[in-house]
């Protein structure tokens, strides 16, 4: 993968429904193969809460209603290629109780609970950033 010409705007979701927290398995790089929040780029013309909440329907099958901004987070990566401005956002499933389904570029979708997500092989920088916003202990 190439270098971008600038730094690419990206969104996330931190969707936790009774005590479990929404996780894909990233297919593509960065972090190909480790688990993160579901989310994306952001299209031309398109608002932060619509890409978030497209972003999950096609990572996990799961809608959305989005709520405030958890916090952002960046990536520099040489061996990657990739050079990113996240912007996370809380989000809540609706209805609730959906099934997780991995889709686009997602290897897999699941919940998980939130007692087990330190456990998991996470993207670079994602248990520190969910536990700076309280979205973990």
């Amino acid at each position: 993968m190439s270098t971008p010409v600038g730094p690419v705007l990206v969104v996330g979701a931190i969707v936790v429904e009774d005590d479990r927290m929404l996780l894909v398995q990233r297919s593509r790089p960065p972090d190909a193969g480790k688990w993160s929040i579901p989310g994306g780029r952001l299209e031309p013309g398109e608002a932060l809460r619509d890409a978030v909440a497209r972003e999950v329907v096609e990572e996990t099958g799961v809608t959305v209603n989005v709520g405030e901004l958890a916090g952002w987070s960046e990536g520099i990566g040489t061996g990657e290629g990739f050079n990113f401005v996240a912007l996370d956002f809380h989000a809540v499933a609706v209805p609730a109780g959906q099934r997780a389904v991995a889709g686009d570029d997602a290897a897999a979708a699941r919940w998980v609970p939130i007692g087990e997500v330190a456990g998991y092989d996470l993207a670079s920088g994602l248990l520190d950033f969910l536990r700076s916003v309280g979205s973990l202990t």
